[in-house]
């Protein structure tokens, strides 16, 4: 597993995580800051595992 990859997951769990403290607080703000960085964690995600096919893809040539 690559960085962005794990940086990806842990931003994800984090917004998770602000999420639940913002529905508990009846917070939007922290609501929606959770989900932010919930979504930023799944994008840096797919982009890594997008860069590794790219990458396997030119190993192949």
């Amino acid at each position: 597993m690559n960085t962005t990859k794990l940086k990806g997951k842990l931003n994800e769990k984090k917004g998770n995580a602000e999420q639940k403290v913002g529905e508990a607080l009846n917070s939007d703000k922290t609501f929606i800051k959770g989900k932010t960085d919930e979504v930023k964690g799944r994008v840096q995600q797919k982009a890594a595992e997008t860069k590794e096919k790219v990458f396997k893809k030119i190993e192949k040539m």
